[in-house]
């Protein structure tokens, strides 16, 4: 049961991850550069969807593997920089072994 939650957060993560990347480096240039505002609607709407089950899974995640509040708060602020995904995953990795 622990490493389900720990599987589906490392999943949601790397979705989460994605999501903002598309975010940033397509969907904003397309608005800026193009002026067209869909993209960011669109994009930026399933990004804060897939932002909060993100921290819904992380909190569920900390309960479950006992993690402390500080290594919860480090995964968190990575999830707000672009490609933190990847250094959440190699954190949580590190945390496990």
């Amino acid at each position: 049961m622990v490493n389900d939650s720990l599987n589906r957060f490392r999943i949601i993560s790397a979705i989460e991850g994605v999501s903002f990347l598309l975010l940033i480096f397509i969907a904003m240039p397309i608005k800026y550069l193009e002026g067209n505002p869909y993209p960011v609607k669109i994009f930026g709407m399933i990004h804060g969807i897939l932002f909060i089950i993100f921290m819904l899974s992380l909190f569920q995640t900390k309960i479950k593997k006992c993690w402390n509040k500080g290594f919860m708060f480090q995964l968190f602020v990575l999830s707000l920089i672009p490609f933190g995904a990847l250094l959440i995953e190699k954190r949580v990795k590190s945390q496990s072994n």
